[in-house]
């Protein structure tokens, strides 16, 4: 096992074996302290990128949309605005062809009708896509692309560690006592939402932020980011100015301190943040997602080769910038 996986498997089973101990706690303090500097650090890395889109500019839009959206109360129209920006994602980073891209367009219209008939399915959608969906299906999908690509036993098997780690919390909850009340109380301020999201979602009365949700949530949140920071000699997102990087850690502590000297303004500021970064993501994802299709379709059809990057209408710079991203 190389040494870099060793750490690997070693930090998912410290955020495991703290989720079990102190959740609630866990939880604020992750999406509080690593949280900020996980935001800035990827930001700076997309930049260099060009964010995986055509033109910047569309990132500054995606940027404003993230802002505006922690204004919106309705849920359902903060659900569309989440759903529209990452069609909108996928039709620009994904699609190779307009006509791909018409496609992608028109399944997204059924999708909406569909979710609009139902009542409740946007304003959930909108709950769990900067939550569960970013930190752990995509995290998920990161993890699943980066071993087939290296055809790596031992990555393999840390995707299939994280898999039981999450049946583990889901089917033998912890029972640990709340160490610190306002913590709690903050997580729940954050994540309360998250539990009546599921429970429209898959049908199940009753579900809340109780100690197993919360201690899934500590557990896909502190590795998500954790997962993030040592890639650094993988995906590079390290190699900046030293200007740059003096930057990136003075607005990372003034996020946390701010938090800490006025909870209100702080949520707000952690939360128009969250969102940025999230929307900013969206067209790594969808180049992601498929990406991790075409491996899929290859591997169904016999091909033993590993799935070549997808070139996209982008310019050619930010193409090779694709051959190059991958989180595992």
């Amino acid at each position: 096992m190389r040494t870099n996986d060793a750490i690997h498997l070693g930090l998912m089973l410290l955020a495991f074996a703290a989720a079990y101990l102190v959740p609630f706690e866990l939880l604020l303090l992750a999406y509080v302290v690593l949280g900020p500097a996980h935001y800035f650090t990827e930001i700076s890395w997309l930049h260099d990128r060009s964010y995986f889109l055509p033109h910047r500019g569309i990132a500054v839009a995606l940027a404003v949309v993230a802002a505006g959206a922690t204004l919106i109360d309705d849920a359902s129209w903060f659900g569309f605005a989440m759903w529209a920006a990452l069609v909108v994602c996928a039709m620009l980073a994904a699609a190779t062809s307009a006509a791909e891209g018409t496609l992608i367009f028109m399944a997204a219209i059924a999708l909406s009708a569909i979710m609009v008939s139902s009542g409740s399915s946007l304003a959930v959608l909108g709950i769990l896509i900067p939550t569960l969906i970013h930190v752990s299906l995509f995290t998920l999908v990161f993890m699943t692309l980066g071993a087939w690509r290296s055809r790596s036993r031992t990555q393999v098997a840390l995707v299939v560690v994280y898999l039981i780690a999450i049946a583990v919390i889901l089917l033998a909850p912890p029972t640990a006592e709340i160490r610190i009340a306002s913590f709690a109380q903050a997580a729940r301020d954050y994540f309360g939402n998250v539990g009546p999201a599921l429970s429209r979602l898959f049908g199940i009365p009753g579900v809340r932020l109780d100690t197993r949700l919360t201690s899934l949530l500590a557990f896909v949140y502190t590795y998500h980011y954790l997962n993030w920071f040592i890639k650094a000699d993988v995906i590079r997102w390290a190699d900046i100015s030293r200007a740059r990087l003096a930057l990136v850690i003075a607005a990372s502590a003034g996020s946390t301190a701010l938090y800490f000297y006025d909870y209100a303004f702080g949520f707000t500021f952690l939360l128009a943040l969250s969102l940025v970064h999230i929307l900013l993501e969206f067209p790594l994802d969808s180049l992601a997602l498929r990406q991790l299709g075409a491996a899929a379709w290859s591997g169904l059809h016999g091909s033993g080769a590993a799935a070549a990057p997808v070139k996209t209408r982008s310019s050619a710079a930010r193409t090779k910038a694709s051959q190059r991203t991958g989180r595992s």
